[in-house]
């Protein structure tokens, strides 16, 4: 096989390529002065099982077309199969009709990543898991809900009883289930909230028994920040002995670390490195990073021997 990494985070990129003891392959990638992309396969691709590594994260629109012209140079090389590696899949969150003439660019971009020459799709906590079927190619979602338990674990030891999982809307509960079962079905509790606009959240109520508990908020985007803050406000005032948050990607625009390390009741925030963007949280403490290169190494060695993924998770 050959490893192949885009800009988006090319850090990851080396790790998976270290456990899986192949070295990233030789790939250019520049701009031309108008800031067009130009990539240039530095090395022979002609019948190899090719998997490009890289998030769609900011700045979505260039990391999006460095994949997509990434993946246009393999096929035209003669790559045998070509898997997109996408850690953080951008534009998921745009996955239905919103309102009249709105678009679903989610399944957009699911079209010209299998037009550009995809053959495959490996990504990780998908916004929605129906975005897997926007693919007309095979798509595997990986969980990061392991390494999430492993941390919790290690952090809450001797307090395991005492958690509770919370999920920051409704429609996270089938993903805040899935990490109660494995705490020891722990305690469940959900934020009811309303959204005036993207981008922005209202706490309005706390469905669920959160009073002496540690609350872990679940969740797989972290934007503004601001719903994870209202949310640990209102457990606080709740009664919870704690909060803190676990989130997969951490898309952390704007004002969103500042948001977070000024916060007085959300004592932690865990993300996952599937976004590279660990300069922007550097110095702040509360802000911790684990990694899943464990995870996609894992995943691309099974693809490349022909092995079941879902059993990943069994």
């Amino acid at each position: 096989m050959k490893i192949l990494a885009g800009s988006a985070n090319p850090k990851l990129a080396a790790s998976i390529a270290k456990r899986l003891d192949t070295p990233v392959a030789d790939c250019l990638v520049k701009r031309f002065a108008d800031s067009e992309v130009r990539v240039e396969i530095k090395e022979n691709v002609r019948g190899e099982d090719v998997f490009v590594i890289q998030s769609t994260s900011e700045p979505a629109n260039d990391h999006l077309m460095e994949l997509l012209i990434m993946i246009d140079a393999l096929s035209r090389a003669s790559a045998s199969r070509i898997t997109a590696v996408i850690p953080y899949f951008g534009y998921a969150r745009q996955d239905r009709k919103v309102g009249p003439r709105t678009p679903i660019s989610a399944k957009l971009v699911a079209n010209l990543i299998t037009t550009a020459g995809a053959d495959r799709v490996l990504t990780v906590d998908l916004h929605a898991g129906q975005v897997q079927g926007f693919f007309d190619i095979p798509t595997d979602n990986l969980y990061a809900v392991k390494e999430m338990e492993a941390h919790i674990r290690e952090t809450y030891r001797g307090d395991i009883g005492k958690l509770c999982v919370v999920s920051p809307d409704v429609g996270g509960v089938v993903r805040a289930r899935a990490l109660s079962k494995r705490l020891d079905n722990a305690d469940l509790a959900i934020v009811d909230k309303r959204r005036p606009e993207p981008g922005k959240a209202e706490v309005m109520n706390i469905i669920g028994e959160v009073e002496g508990k540690h609350c872990v908020l679940f969740d797989d985007i972290v934007d503004s920040g601001g719903t994870l803050v209202q949310a640990a406000d209102a457990l606080k005032a709740q009664g919870a002995a704690s909060a803190a948050a676990y989130v997969s990607h951490a898309v952390l625009s704007g004002e969103a670390v500042e948001r977070i390390a000024k916060s007085d009741n959300l004592t932690r925030l865990v993300v996952t490195d599937s976004i590279g963007n660990e300069a922007n949280r550097d110095g702040v403490d509360k802000i911790e990073t684990i990694s899943i290169d464990r995870l996609l190494a894992e995943a691309i060695r099974r693809i490349a021997n022909e092995e079941s993924v879902s059993s990943l998770f069994d």
